[in-house]
């Protein structure tokens, strides 16, 4: 009985070829009737005359037969490649990207209409496909709520197409922002009593109507068009632009032709923006509003449009990753203040990284008011992601209770719990703002994500269908008739109808509806949250050595004044009553309970509000104390080996070797401020400027939690962590090691530390000033001597605690080690020489908190030390990755010499070379085989210098190690010969995978050689 319990759950799983392909037999069986038609298709399209152009005895032919066994074996190979490597998008263990199994609908509609090659560029190349792309637009804009029917008066008719993408539906919904903000401009032009056309000076086309045409501003005052000024020009409202044609013809009975051939000089499309602008003027530049984690695509399109990706103001986001409409409405208030006219302002439905809703209602309500006050802009909704979780919404539900949409279980099955998984209804806020789409002007809406189509499909809809107008070289006509084309609007010319296709027969027969893809999406919504609930829950505060935080807060956690034992007692609730339960015993559990005491309720509350999981991991030292890491770099190296483990980093690996697949996204400081600093203060760690790596799950399968599928794979990467943590404390260990140096100096010696930036043994800047045993020194010199260029190192000869030994230095304890001192091409030198140490010149750790947020802008800073007589120089490491160069013996010039005492040499200056800047060079290659001939370090290279005492301690810890600097001593230097580069052991992370990437270029190879075999 198990397997018939949920009627809902038994249609979705009709929908798809299965994980296990448990419905290929379908898929075959509609794919065999796809190629009988079209197999009768080709033979239908015959004449009088007409003989088969490839005869059977061409087919019997050595040379065809020689060609198509070549092509079976291609086809043979390549398939087998795509079937063992592709990733697995089609199995519910894959909950990284927004791909998924594809509704065997869509493929099947691609697939019969791909053999055909339709172009939707024009109605003639794509008879059957433009119509289905007209029904597409038709679908959505009835799922967003917009009018489709003509006949209606007084309400606009929505229109909507398909693109190749987001990025391609953003572009075209700026272009339009863009034409529109300007169409008032072009047309005053067009009114004016003379105008430069061609270089010769005329009467504006149509300015026998400037003294009677009136329209309504934007605070709703009826004017003379020719009266407003450019402000209300620019801020007429949406409707008010489009009807101008309209107007233009119901007062003067003019035609939307003549009006069209009468911008032909004026408008945007011909002029360019800055023409306009300079006319009337504009003298502030035009804003668009978007949240700071904004796609990309936005940016994108202000740079392809010529708006300038500059005008795309971000708007930092609150704890939720939703725009703070405080701050938006500061901007939008100084905006008026300051006669700065705005575009649009962009609600993203669903953002990429966080599945985070934008208040789309409340951004609808402030351009109510800010039009009232005469500001006005487009509102468009980025719903890629978004768009499709509207069909989750019944079209009443205003009308209906506010609580979880669970059916009581005794009417919702009969059996155990296989095959059963609840539908969860969205967050009141997400409702409201999916409601809202209905008024917003223009919505991206990706039906190749949630809506589970084939690459690439996309689309833009528009609330007022005349918008698209605006982005061809055609006026809005008077009566929307039938259409005979769609490719003159938007962006795209060709595009393939196999895309309308699949979208609108994969739209039909699932249904855009709460029945069909509602359903579908709402058991992905539970599927989803269950997962948040294991992220929420995983860890205790006190037994576990490693911690899990969700990007998006518990209830509880919401809750002023904060109280950590709230929050602790809402996980134990959510591990004893949700994550050890069946979905029935969740569900049954929650019968007769009041709607607040839900165990529905609580997962509701739980995740993002799309289907997106965000959280990020910490780990604590094994010591005594069981101390939390403090080093988000060390956190954030955790994270990235959990998501090196949970993903395909390298041609290399084996996908079917995953069982389970996360990916990750970085939360900067400079898009998500506030947000990521709260973050942060969740994890434990302290508040820097660098970003935040995150983990990111995205669930768009409906199968998961069937058979406590998610426990598994949740148990799994446990384990994968858990590794992670004592991989973590091996490369944070501090303890003996052995430890190398570059030697500098004969009359004094000096140790270069040879620094790592992956190992907390290593981990420490280090320059010491050393005593080595007579027969040593001197055999050192004389190497020295007969070959300057060779660099000499010395390295412990047995494992020491190298920070332990500087420390009792600097405390004036005496202390020495065991060294060997040796070259990289004569070998040893020494073995288990004495080394006793005389002074720290230099000791400045090297962790992520002690490094500057950047590279040094204005110049490359060095360590300068010496004897007095003999000066060294070593590169000052301010940020990773990095390089260390270190030079001995260095010249100063006289006046530079004379200018420095011997605390400067004992202590160790800071020197800059101020001709060379060195974030200019960041990242350095990552070989000393990859280095330009003239690079910049180089024996017997003279720079241009400034040196500055250093005011810090010699174990002063960074930042801010080149602040307060006072007045330099300005001069040259000249290196000698005796110079050392390392490009790679500093960087190195010695527990890093590396990759092959070599091996599926191979298998692509061997498929080459059989098609070019000869016979």
């Amino acid at each position: 009985m198990s397997d018939h319990g949920d009627l809902t759950h038994q249609a979705i799983s009709s929908y798809f070829i299965g994980p296990q392909a448990e419905n290929m037999k379908y898929f075959k069986d509609n794919i065999s009737t796809i190629l009988r038609e079209l197999e009768d298709a080709r033979k239908r399209y015959k004449f009088k005359g007409d003989q088969n152009f490839i005869t059977s005895s061409i087919q019997s032919s050595e040379e065809f037969q020689r060609i198509t066994r070549n092509f079976a074996q291609a086809v043979k190979k390549a398939a087998k490649l795509m079937g063992s490597h592709s990733i697995p998008f089609w199995n519910p263990r894959y909950q990284a990207h927004m791909c998924t199994d594809l509704s065997m609908p869509a493929l099947l509609g691609y697939f019969m209409t791909m053999v055909y090659n339709p172009n939707n560029v024009a109605l003639e190349a794509s008879p059957l496909t433009t119509v289905a792309e007209m029904e597409v637009g038709e679908q959505l804009c009835h799922l967003f709520g917009y009018n489709i029917d003509p006949s209606r008066k007084g309400v606009p008719t929505g229109w909507g197409h398909v693109t190749s993408g987001g990025t391609v539906a953003n572009l075209e919904s700026i272009w339009v922002a863009r034409n529109l903000k300007f169409y008032p401009l072009a047309l005053r032009k067009a009114m004016s009593e003379t105008v430069a056309v061609n270089g010769r000076e005329k009467r504006g086309p149509l300015n026998f109507v400037a003294d009677r045409f009136m329209v309504t501003t934007c605070k709703g005052e009826r004017k003379l068009f020719t009266d407003l000024s450019t402000w209300e020009l620019l801020n007429l409202r949406p409707k008010t632009v489009l009807d101008l044609p309209q107007e233009l013809h119901e007062q003067f009975g003019i035609s939307p032709k003549f009006v069209e051939s009468a911008l032909q000089n004026f408008n945007i499309q011909s002029t360019g923006k800055n023409a306009l602008e300079r006319d009337f003027p504009v003298k502030r530049p035009i804003k668009y509003f978007l949240s700071n984690t904004r796609h990309y695509s936005w940016p994108k399109g202000g740079a392809i449009t010529g708006l300038g990706s500059d005008a795309f103001e971000g708007i930092e986001v609150d704890d939720a990753a939703r725009i703070n409409l405080h701050v938006l409405q500061e901007r939008l208030q100084q905006c008026l203040d300051e006669g700065q006219a705005v575009y649009a302002v962009v609600a993203i439905i669903g953002s990429t990284e966080e599945g985070a809703v934008d208040r789309l209602s409340a951004i609808l309500a402030m351009r109510q008011r800010f039009q009232s006050k005469g500001l006005s802009f487009l509102v468009h909704a980025d719903a890629a992601w978004g768009g499709y979780f509207a069909t989750m919404l019944p079209r009443n539900l205003y009308d209906m209770p506010r609580g979880p949409s669970v059916s009581n279980p005794e009417d919702s099955f009969d059996g155990g719990a296989e095959g059963f998984v609840p539908d969860l209804s969205l967050k009141l806020e997400t409702q409201e703002d999916l409601l809202a789409l209905k008024y917003a002007d223009s919505i991206t809406v990706d039906p190749h994500k949630a809506g589970y189509i084939p690459y690439p499909g996309g689309s833009l809809v528009y609330r007022d269908g005349r918008m698209r107008y605006l982005v061809t070289w055609t006026a809005p006509v008077l009566s929307q008739g039938s259409e005979t084309g769609m490719g003159i609007y938007g962006v795209e010319g060709s595009k393939p109808g196999a895309a309308a296709m699949s979208t609108w027969l994969s739209n039909k027969c699932i249904g855009l509806n709460p029945q069909g893809y509602g359903a579908l999406l709402s058991e992905v919504s539970f599927t989803c949250t269950r997962l948040s609930a294991h992220w929420a829950a995983m860890t205790t505060k006190d037994d576990d050595y490693f911690m899990c935080v969700p990007f998006h807060k518990l209830p509880s956690e919401w809750k002023d004044p904060f109280n950590e034992q709230a929050i602790e007692e809402e996980k134990e609730r959510i591990r004893r009553e949700i994550l050890s339960k069946s979905n029935r015993e969740i569900v049954e559990s929650d019968v007769g309970k009041p709607t607040e005491e839900k165990l529905m309720t609580l997962l509701r509350g739980l995740g993002s509000d799309l289907n997106i999981n965000a959280f990020a991991l910490n780990w604590r030292y094994d010591d005594k104390d069981r101390t939390w890491n403090t080093d988000i770099e060390e956190a954030n190296y955790l994270t990235r080996h959990v998501v090196e483990r949970l993903s395909i980093c390298s041609p290399d690996q084996d996908p079917t070797k995953i069982p389970f697949y996360l990916t990750s996204t970085e939360f900067t400081n400079e898009l998500y401020g506030k947000c990521a600093k709260e973050f942060k203060r969740r994890l434990g760690l302290p508040q820097c400027d660098r970003p935040l790596f995150v983990l990111r799950n995205v669930v768009m399968s409906p199968f998961p939690t069937d058979n406590d599928f998610i426990s598994t794979m949740v148990d799994y990467f446990r384990s994968v962590i858990e590794d992670g943590v004592r991989l973590c404390r091996k490369r944070n260990a501090r303890g003996p090691d052995i430890h190398r140096f570059v030697m500098q100096g004969t009359d004094e010696i000096f140790l270069a530390y040879q620094p790592s930036f992956h190992l907390g043994k290593h981990r420490q800047q280090i320059i010491l000033a050393v005593e080595l045993e007579d027969h040593a020194k001197s055999d050192y010199a004389e190497i020295r001597e007969s070959n300057p260029e060779d660099p000499i190192f010395l390295k412990s000869s047995v494992e020491i605690d190298l920070q332990q030994v500087v420390s009792e230095c600097e405390r004036g304890n005496p202390v020495s080690f065991k060294g060997t001192i040796y070259t990289h091409h004569g070998g040893p030198v020494h073995t288990s020489t004495p080394v006793t140490l005389k002074r720290v010149v230099k000791s400045r750790p090297l962790n992520s908190a002690n490094r500057e947020a950047n590279y040094p802008q204005d110049y490359m800073p060095f360590y300068l030390y010496g004897s007095g007589k003999q000066w060294h120089i070593s590169h000052m490491l301010l940020q990773a990755p990095n390089a260390t160069f270190s030079a001995g013996n260095v010249k100063l010039d006289d006046k530079l010499a004379s200018s420095l005492d011997q605390g400067h040499a004992e202590e160790g200056a800071i020197l800059a070379l101020t001709e060379v800047p060195e974030a200019s060079m960041q990242p350095f290659p990552t070989s000393k085989s990859e280095l330009p001939a003239c690079f910049f370090f180089q024996p017997h290279k003279k720079y241009k210098v400034k040196v500055w005492g250093d005011s810090k301690t010699a174990s002063a810890a960074g930042p801010g190690l080149l602040e307060g600097l006072g007045e330099p001593v300005e001069g040259t230097i000249t290196l000698s010969k005796e110079i050392h580069i390392d490009l790679e052991w500093i960087n190195k992370d010695p527990f890093e995978h590396e990759d092959r990437v070599g091996k599926w270029r191979d298998e692509f190879s061997q498929i080459g050689k059989k098609l070019e075999k000869r016979a």
